[in-house]
């Protein structure tokens, strides 16, 4: 299975990603993550992406895909991802669904936290006190939410157009609450997913 793990800045995402990811016996992949373990490992897509990254730009969207691509065929991910940082646009959809189609494969669902914008900016306001990410201030996530909402939702009216499975999840709460939640709507839609 195929899923996205989806949502604003500072809903949580990459926290729930990696604990269902676990439960489903998926990898979790972070994009982010995945663009630096290649050039850490100095593999060929890594060292295309090294000077993009060094020179403070955005790897192209064929690059990254062609990342998961190589990712989709290592041995545990046979039964599936859980993506996590990707697709950020329609476009990015777009080349994502076409290397999956080849695949004979798809995006099965889409898990959206959703999040009120004041719970936003407080998780990013403590967030920015604990780990001292420089982007972690009111003005940084009022334009991250307006990029957000311009360019990375409409992703979500291009799956649930094509028909993928979303499942909108209440994102405030405690963490445990929260992924217990997306696991219950995942085993009503019949996803294996296992016991903790």
């Amino acid at each position: 299975m195929i899923a996205l793990m989806f949502g604003p800045p500072g809903s949580g995402k990459g926290t729930q990603a990696s604990r269902v990811a676990l439960r489903l016996g998926v990898p979790h992949v972070a994009t982010g993550d995945m663009l630096r373990s290649e050039v850490a490992r100095n593999t060929p897509l890594g060292h295309e992406a090294k000077p993009i990254m060094d020179a403070g730009g955005l790897v192209p969207d064929d690059l990254v895909v062609r990342m998961i691509e190589a990712r989709l065929n290592q041995a545990d991910a046979r039964g599936g991802v859980l993506l996590d940082g990707f697709p950020r646009t329609v476009p990015q959809a777009v080349t994502l669904d076409a290397m999956l189609e080849k695949r004979s494969e798809h995006v099965a669902e889409v898990i959206s936290l959703e999040v009120p914008a004041d719970e936003l900016k407080a998780r990013i306001l403590k967030r920015a006190t604990t780990e001292g990410r420089s982007d972690d201030t009111a003005v940084g996530l009022a334009q991250r939410l307006v990029v957000y909402r311009q360019e990375t939702e409409p992703v979500l009216e291009h799956y649930r157009d094509a028909g993928t499975r979303i499942e909108a999840i209440n994102g405030v709460g405690g963490i445990d609450a929260i992924t217990d939640r997306i696991l219950q709507a995942l085993r009503h839609n019949g996803a294996p997913v296992a016991s903790s």
